[in-house]
């Protein structure tokens, strides 16, 4: 029997790389699953709880356990930082709450990044990608602090043909993004992004991989502004390439 996920899109990326969204869904009907689609799915608050506007960030919350409780099947997500706030963040935004704490713990405990899914869910390293060029990988904070994820996109790319995978000088440093942290503290943001771009000029990659929207958004406006060469794209537009 074939299963079924929901697919949770985020809002960068719905709002700013629907293409992004697009490939996720055809690596995953590739990797034999069905994907269900909730339209009336929204923002998972985690701007709004960052921010410490915790009011805010509930109403988003419920209105996102809402729409996915009635559906079947693992939620998965592709960006590793709203993944880590239905599965950490939540728990500590009702820790409190008997009516929603039980509700925020059944979804967290079927939410899945997409990467994770692939490779420790349906035991898939190979989709039979085919991307030519010099990549590398930048890991987001969240995925790899709060959801522990490293080794499966590793896994993922070191599977893609054509490629050549050069690995990022202090890959583990973040590129200053942090989605309000860019806003509150442009400075720091901007020196950390400074670096990352260095690294990735270091590393010889044409392209950066990664697995959040927002570490693509961020990235990809400082190449620009700086007329440098290279870009960052979501591992699904890499797993997706043919």
């Amino acid at each position: 029997m074939t299963e079924t996920v929901q697919l949770f899109i985020t809002c960068i990326t719905d709002t700013i790389y629907p293409e992004v969204g697009e490939a996720v869904i055809t690596v995953l009907e590739r990797a034999g699953v069905r994907v269900e689609f909730p339209a009336n799915q929204t923002c998972c608050g985690q701007p709004a709880f960052n921010a410490g506007m915790r009011p805010q960030a509930r109403e988003m919350a419920i209105k996102l356990i809402k729409t996915f409780e009635p559906t079947r099947g693992p939620l998965v997500v592709p960006s590793g930082s709203c993944a880590a706030m239905i599965r950490h963040g939540y728990l500590e935004l009702f820790a409190n709450d008997p009516q929603w704490l039980p509700r925020a713990q059944a979804l967290a405990s079927r939410t899945f990044e997409f990467t994770e899914f692939l490779v420790d869910q349906l035991g898939i390293t190979d989709l039979g990608a085919r991307f030519a060029g010099t990549i590398s990988y930048h890991p987001s904070c969240h995925q790899l602090r709060e959801l522990g994820i490293d080794r499966q996109p590793r896994a993922l790319l070191a599977n893609v043909r054509a490629a050549e995978f050069v690995e990022l000088p202090y890959a583990h440093e973040c590129c200053g993004f942090g989605g309000v942290f860019s806003v509150e503290h442009p400075e720091i943001s901007t020196a950390m992004l400074q670096r990352k771009i260095g690294y990735i000029e270091e590393s010889g990659a044409t392209v950066v991989a990664t697995c959040d929207a927002g570490c693509i958004a961020n990235i990809n406006g400082g190449l620009r502004r700086q007329g440098k060469p290279g870009r960052a794209i979501h591992i699904a537009q890499v797993l997706a390439s043919r």
